[in-house]
Formats: C-alpha cells, structure tokens, sequence
C-alpha cells in the first residue's frame, strides 16, 4: 500500500504536526510505503509562473512541466490513497496548498486531457483532514463546514479520487477537550484505508 500525505503547515509546534505524528504512527504499524509531501519544509513554490499560466490558460500542453511539479505528479501516481492534511484558515487550506493545487492538477494531466498529454490515474481513496479552532457544529451551523466539503471533495478531489471524506478536527481552542476525539479518528483511518485501497 502506497500512501501519500500532501501537508501544509509552517509550524512543527503546531495542533497540525502532533496530528501527522499520530497519522504517521497509526500507519507505521501497518509497514505500508509512506511518503509525505511537506509543502513548507520542502519550500514548494505555491506561484504560478508566466510561463505555466501560458501553459494553463491556453492548454498548451506542449510547453514543459516545471520539475517539482513533476515529482509531486510522479508521487501521485505512486499513491493508492492520498491525505492532504492542514489547518483551516479563512475557511479553506493555507495558500500553499491551493498552489499546490493550481501548480500539480495541470492541464493535460488533471483535467482537458488530450493525446499528447498522460493523465492522472483516479486514485481508490482520497482523505481531507483539517485542523479547525471552531467546534463542528459551529461550522455546519454557519455553513462553513459544507463549503470546505464541496470545494475540496467536489472540486479538487472531484472525479479523480473514487472515493473521498473529508474529516474535520474541530474544536482546538478547547484542546483538551478534543484531542482524545480526534486521535480516536484518525486511528480508524487504517480501517479506511483498508476498505476502499484492496
């Protein structure tokens, strides 16, 4: 099992970090190949360049694809299941994972296929897990939850993953009362993994 964790957070003092520690953890105990795509450690370029915009808006495919953004398109085609982990900020993920986004799902690849292009394969499960000061409640009450979900699990994952949740972990402003709730989650992430990926 090939699993890939795209995470975006600047902070290893961070709710976020002690989350992926867990989730690395929780998955180590299964042996299974774990590759962490670490957007800030790695300082992955969230900026869409002149030239790749040529490229998006007027499909031409037959421009080149800038390398690290090669690799993040190589990561996905190695994985049976992809995590994108992050805190929610403003009511969406950090900047630099909607880069991640503009930048990697490129015209020809992830969308507006054509013959000279290789397409993304649809990969069996994809999970959106985001850390949330607010409780859930609260942001399903203000419909704040709902739109997280249709932009990140309709648009984003879309058709490309066959199946998909999204798992918010709200409530951090009141850790101690949450954390329990939210590392019992993620510890069933495994049984996930494992319906949906064999």
């Amino acid at each position: 099992m090939n699993i890939l964790i795209v995470y975006a957070h600047p902070s290893k003092k961070s709710y976020t970090f002690q989350v992926l520690e867990k989730l690395k953890s929780v998955l180590a105990v299964e042996k299974w190949n774990v590759e962490i795509s670490d957007l800030y450690a790695s300082n992955f370029n969230s900026d869409m360049s002149e030239e790749e915009y040529e490229r998006e808006g007027f499909g031409r495919t037959e421009l080149p694809i800038s390398a690290d953004v090669w690799s993040e398109q190589e990561k996905i085609e190695r994985a049976d299941c992809i995590i994108f982990l992050y805190p929610v900020w403003w009511s969406d993920c950090p900047a630099k994972l909607k880069g991640w986004f503009d930048r990697v799902y490129s015209v020809g690849y992830a969308y507006g296929q054509n013959e000279i292009s290789r397409k993304m394969k649809t990969i069996p499960l994809g999970l959106v897990i985001c850390t949330a000061g607010h409780p859930n409640d609260f942001l399903h009450e203000i419909e704040i939850a709902q739109s997280m979900e249709k932009v990140m699990l309709e648009d984003r994952l879309g058709k490309r993953f066959k199946n998909k949740e999204m798992i918010i972990l709200g409530g951090t402003l009141d850790l101690e009362n949450v954390i329990e709730k939210h590392f019992h989650e993620i510890g069933k992430i495994v049984e996930k993994i494992k319906n949906f990926c064999n």
